[in-house]
């Protein structure tokens, strides 16, 4: 049995065109996050609903309203606490702030995670390097965030001295990028 060149450059398109449809899942090869795929042509609350490891701040973002926001354009760097770092806020304060009277707070301390530009590991680095070892952004909840890379590992510290770590950097979205962190940051005291 011949095969031709002719058939080969056939199914090599034909296979080719099926990754083009399917989405930008095979453009990007993101993390999995919370046990999930994380799609690039998917936006922020499309993935993040997905994640074991983010039912907190999904819950969160629906309970404060956001949901719209962070599905919109963007583009917005999302640092995304894990469940854990939710749990390991003094105990009922993650209920409190899912209270209806508590949303204007509840709005502020999530906003307090978002950047609103996207920034990768990468640029993050180079902003780091470029400042001299620390860099400073204004966050969409009036947070200002200092950054560091500690030997290629960031962190983040909020200005009450919270220090999270960036555990899953760049997970790309379709409006974005997300970092997933391992604290809670909250504004100013």
């Amino acid at each position: 049995m011949t095969i031709s060149l002719r058939a080969v450059a056939v199914a090599v398109a034909a296979v080719l065109s099926f990754g083009a449809l399917s989405g930008s899942a095979f453009a990007q090869d993101n993390p999995e996050v919370g046990g999930a795929a994380m799609f690039a042509d998917k936006n922020i609350v499309e993935n993040a609903v997905n994640s074991a490891d983010h039912t907190t701040l999904v819950a969160a973002v629906q309970a404060a309203g956001l949901v719209d926001t962070l599905s919109g354009e963007g583009p917005f760097t999302v640092l995304a606490p894990v469940n854990a770092a939710f749990e390991a806020l003094p105990a009922g304060t993650v209920e409190d702030l899912l209270k209806p009277e508590n949303k204007d707070m509840l709005t502020q301390v999530l906003t307090c995670h978002v950047i609103p530009a996207k920034a990768l590991s990468t640029d993050i680095a180079q902003m780091v390097a470029d400042d001299g070892g620390e860099h400073v952004v204004d966050t969409v909840g009036g947070c200002k965030l200092t950054l560091k890379d500690e030997g290629g590992n960031i962190t983040v510290t909020d200005e009450n001295g919270t220090v999270a770590n960036v555990t899953i950097p760049d997970v790309i979205q379709s409006n974005g990028v997300i970092h997933v962190i391992d604290a809670v940051l909250t504004p100013k005291m």
